[in-house]
């Protein structure tokens, strides 16, 4: 055992024998001993968006802490299973990096654990080039990660690309002109066929979101019954419905092992429960971590389940 299982090992045993009170204030003053400007900067992005509960030390409002606390002791058997079931020590690196913010506010783990060697999604020493490959891009935005898969590959066999929002579309079509065999889906993938209503993001609007009410309408569709070929590559960014979007893909994943690339960051529970709905669905699968985001908060973090 290396020094990096001991260190996630004694977190979890921790976690396992504190009390939930405990927990939260530990990582309530670990928090409160940030400098300032580190605290004020996290506040700022989390405001932002709404995704992970809110955060104002000055009014008193720990809404995020006391979710990280909620997750850290409700899923420690979790993690640990997920960890012990990671493919390398470089995802290994990332999980404890997370837990280990998110408990002790520890800025130099997730430095520690940033992928500086290859592009988000596309680690070259996971995912290989396939002339075969039929990729589905859920989240597809501007057509960026495309641009990047066709730039770091150079061949494919077809791409669909599902986005929602049409300003997006458009980008996407220009970006994309130039190359063949993609197919652009103004569709919202779920678990169920029918119809959403876009929740716009005023920062950006790659983090737009389907909602039960609002202005916008779009058509929902389940991956399984929208796409009916065999299938290879799925990333997913879309917001937090990732879990809908994976249940929708059931049957693709189950017959078809196609390799995923799936974002595990914008919740408390993704990063555990994630790889283990894909596992109930298909245990053919190894999982790795790749951390991409920033120095201040634990975002653009993605699962990669590569067949056995």
């Amino acid at each position: 055992m290396n020094k990096l299982d001991i260190h996630f090992k004694n977190l979890i045993a921790s976690l396992k024998v504190l009390s939930p009170e405990m927990i939260f204030n530990n990582i309530k003053n670990s928090y409160l001993n940030i400098d300032e400007f580190n605290k004020q900067a996290i506040e700022r992005f989390l405001a932002q968006f709404n995704y992970w509960g809110k955060l104002k030390y000055e009014e008193s409002e720990f809404e995020e802490l006391k979710l990280r606390a909620e997750v850290l002791k409700n899923h420690a058997d979790d993690f640990d299973n997920l960890y012990n079931n990671l493919g390398d020590y470089r995802s290994k690196k990332v999980l404890y990096g997370i837990l280990n913010y998110w408990y002790n506010s520890d800025f130099n783990s997730l430095a520690i654990a940033y992928e500086g060697n290859y592009s988000q999604y596309f680690d070259l020493d996971l995912i290989k080039q396939n002339k075969e490959e039929v990729y589905v891009d859920v989240g597809a935005y501007t057509g960026d990660t495309i641009l990047n898969y066709i730039n770091t590959y150079g061949i494919y066999k077809k791409i669909y690309a599902f986005e929602i929002t049409e300003s997006s579309i458009k980008l996407m079509q220009n970006t994309l002109k130039d190359f063949g065999n993609i197919v652009i889906k103004k569709k919202a993938l779920s678990d169920i066929n029918g119809e959403f209503y876009i929740n716009s993001n005023s920062t950006s609007a790659s983090a737009n979101t389907v909602a039960d009410s609002g202005e916008e309408i779009v058509k929902s569709v389940t991956l399984d019954d929208d796409v009916k070929e065999k299938v290879t590559l799925i990333k997913m960014d879309i917001e937090g419905s990732e879990e809908k979007a994976l249940i929708g893909a059931t049957n693709h994943i189950k017959n078809d092992t196609p390799k995923l690339l799936i974002s595990v960051y914008h919740n408390h529970d993704d990063l555990w429960k994630l790889p283990k709905l894909i596992n109930t669905i298909n245990d053919n699968y190894t999982f790795y971590l790749r951390y991409f985001g920033n120095r201040y908060y634990p975002t653009e973090v993605v699962l990669i389940a590569l067949p056995k």
